[in-house]
């Protein structure tokens, strides 16, 4: 089927996928080669090296140069492409088993047309074109039965139903269905009209794996739609301590509580409600610019969405009796989410993303709560830069991760552990840019004046020493006009 998404979102898709690595084994460039034998074995590839590189879809996109990702455009049109006297995409589900439901994307992109197929990952078994199942090892497709440790691999990963894939409640009346999740809000956050009958409303569901089928007419909800879509957690016994929980705090410490929230929705349809609540919970500061006195929130909006859609994406659904939380204190706000990060907590900002819920990360990503290309570190930095407020701490304690934003303080009130943190994480952010972090550059981080550089050149030197950073030209001579990079670049 030729799917519509919002301009928006499939610029952002397209955005995502040309960041990626020239070898990526569940993506796929070309121009205008669309042999159709060709295009269903890579259906077979992807779907498959998709399951085994643990990601919800995998997608040919053609119109970009497979080498320089740069956007050339194509000719080539699925929707109207043909084999023989049958259209492409009907030839391709005959000969794919088992048939996965892959979507033909076609639009317009700076001027270039673009074609991509979505493939679903597979599931429970390889996916075969033609009786032949495929995989890719690197850049090239090849036959899964010539390459044996990965045929094992993927076969393990068969056997194993990630969580949101697993049955939140089973053999549910049609009605029932619907009155246990906010389908409304699911329709309206991707911008699609509402079915006019209950059957269309329940097949869609389905599509998005968000329900389903069971024997006898019945319907099974899953974790996936139970946890985004929820009307009621609370109805879903084994989630009702997943969902978010606001506290804020007199003072410093954990002591004496001024007031809590417990979430009760799914998270999807949830959100920006918990977002306006904590907006309304958090303090502002009062500022004078051209004569005029406004309010300016303590932390950077960007920075609180970000760092809750993170801590909903990543949190561990296997640790029990604990959920998100976000915790308000005199000076500083703390996001903790259950379970340890699958990566270096200093390595947030530059990594690429790795998720333990790739259908969920997926979902939001889609409705804009998220970007799975990993850009949500840095907007947090930036958004904090951009504010003059202490950098972001992120660390692990007790099985948890947590992220913590700091109130402003000036420089003098900075103790040496957040100046050097401070710039690590610029050096992080000028890298990531393909720049390098310069006296200059930390100064105006800093809000510093030129004539109080030695005060940086000490931070830097701090952070030298901690091995946070290095310089960029070990033989440069000149410390005045040195520039430095992560450790790790």
């Amino acid at each position: 089927m030729v799917r519509n998404d919002s301009p928006e979102y499939l610029a952002g898709l397209l955005h995502e996928l040309r960041q990626l690595p020239r070898e990526t084994e569940w993506v796929e460039f070309k121009c205008n080669n669309a042999n159709p034998e060709e295009i269903g074995e890579y259906i077979s590839a992807l779907a498959n090296s998709a399951a085994l590189c643990g990601k919800v879809n995998a997608y040919v996109v053609w119109g970009i140069d497979n080498d320089s990702h740069d956007l050339v455009g194509t000719t080539f049109c699925p929707s109207k492409a043909k084999k023989g006297n049958e259209e492409l995409e009907n030839w391709l589900l005959r000969l794919l088993q088992p048939r996965i439901h892959f979507r033909f994307i076609e639009f317009e992109f700076d001027g270039k047309h673009v074609s991509m197929i979505e493939i679903p990952c597979a599931a429970h078994q390889p996916v075969q074109f033609q009786g032949i199942e495929y995989i890719r090892v690197g850049s090239y497709k090849k036959k899964l039965k010539d390459h044996q440790e990965k045929e094992r691999a993927l076969w393990r990963v068969f056997d194993v139903t990630p969580f949101e894939q697993q049955v939140a409640v089973e053999r549910l009346a049609p009605a029932d269905v619907l009155q246990l999740l906010d389908y409304p809000a699911y329709f309206k956050l991707l911008n699609v009209p509402l079915p006019e009958n209950r059957d269309a409303i329940l097949s869609r569901l389905a599509d998005d794996r968000m329900i389903q089928t069971h024997q006898g007419g019945h319907w099974d909800i899953l974790n996936l739609g139970a946890i985004l879509f929820a009307s009621d957690l609370s109805r879903f016994k084994h989630l009702e301590r997943k969902a978010v929980r606001v506290v804020e705090y007199d003072g410093e410490g954990r002591v004496r509580t001024k007031r809590e929230h417990q979430g009760h929705m799914g998270y999807a349809a949830g959100f920006e409600g918990l977002i306006g609540f904590l907006k309304g919970m958090l303090p502002e500061n009062e500022v004078i610019g051209e004569a005029l006195r406004k309010s300016v929130p303590m932390y950077p909006e960007l920075a609180i969405r970000e760092l809750v859609a993170n801590v909903i994406i990543h949190q561990d659904f296997t640790v029990t009796g604990a959920g998100p939380m976000v915790e308000v204190f005199d000076g500083r706000l703390e996001i903790t989410n259950p379970g340890e990060p699958l990566m270096d907590t200093r390595r947030f900002l530059d990594t690429p993303p790795q998720s333990r819920n790739e259908a969920l990360a997926s979902f939001l990503r889609r409705i804009g709560i998220c970007e799975e290309r990993g850009s949500g570190v840095d907007k947090v930095v930036f958004q904090t830069e951009l504010y003059q407020l202490p950098a972001p701490l992120f660390e692990v304690a007790g099985g948890q991760t947590r992220a913590v934003l700091f109130a402003h303080k000036a420089f003098a009130e900075m103790d040496k552990a957040d100046r050097v943190r401070a710039c690590y994480l610029h050096a992080c952010l000028q890298y990531v840019q393909r720049k390098q972090m310069t006296n200059t550059t930390l100064r105006e981080r800093f809000g510093i004046e030129e004539k109080n550089r030695a005060q940086v050149s000490r931070v830097i030197s701090d952070a030298v020493e901690t091995g946070m950073i290095r310089p960029y030209n070990p033989e440069s001579e000149s410390r005045r006009h040195a520039s430095y990079v992560p450790y790790w670049a």
